[in-house]
């Protein structure tokens, strides 16, 4: 039987508790790997599957070197890795599909790891369309928000790029909270993911430009 790749994901998989890292189905997530034991889980990806399983810590204030961690996470495979002089690796990771923690497993590596179900999340293997997303009002929202932040940014780019990768962007590039972060990654659609984030731009907007409607 041929295995993909892409599909046949293994059920026990390293975790990574990193607040406000977010990584989505079909999205891309760069990460600078720095700790001992993260570089370690990088060389066991790179001499196996090369997934890892990222996931957001419960509270990200927490002192706490191992913190309680969201159930739900999703699975990215390593397509890009580089070693840098002082030790660290920069690394991509591509989401392929979330996951929900099972159990954590006796400790055998300096990294965490999981038993994990992917059996809820069968729609994250194929695009989707956002049916509900109104483009002109998302840009336009995208384009108010930026300007409050004083971000720079390409509109040409933004313009010509697919409303599902826009949408992944905004949840993954913008810095929303990590609770609100894993709200965008449960939301159990793309277009469920729009309606989230419009609210969190909306709010964001309103506060700034101090018209009483508060972020939580």
């Amino acid at each position: 039987m041929k295995i993909d790749a892409w599909t046949d994901l293994p059920n026990r998989l390293p975790i990574f508790p990193l607040a406000g890292a977010l990584l989505l189905p079909r999205g891309a997530l760069p990460l600078n790997i720095f700790e001992t034991r993260y570089r370690d889980m990088i060389d066991d990806a790179l001499r196996g599957d090369r997934v890892i399983g990222m996931v957001q810590p419960v509270d990200p204030e927490a002192n706490d070197s191992e913190p309680a961690v969201y159930d739900i996470g999703c699975a990215g495979r390593l397509t890009a890795f580089q070693e840098v002089e002082d030790g660290r690796y920069i690394i991509t990771l591509t989401g392929i599909r979330r996951f929900r923690i099972m159990e954590e497993l006796d400790r055998m590596t300096g990294y965490r790891q999981a038993s994990v179900d992917y059996t809820e999340f069968m729609q994250d293997f194929e695009p989707e369309t956002a049916d509900n997303a109104d483009r002109d009002e998302f840009l336009q929202v995208i384009r108010q928000y930026v300007d409050l932040q004083d971000f720079q940014v390409d509109w040409e780019m933004i313009e010509n790029t697919d409303t599902e990768t826009l949408i992944h962007a905004g949840a993954t590039l913008a810095p929303w909270a990590p609770s609100e972060k894993q709200a965008l990654l449960e939301a159990p659609s793309v277009g469920d993911r729009y309606d989230v984030l419009m609210t969190l731009y909306r709010m964001a907007i309103a506060q700034a430009t101090g018209s009483g409607m508060q972020l939580q």
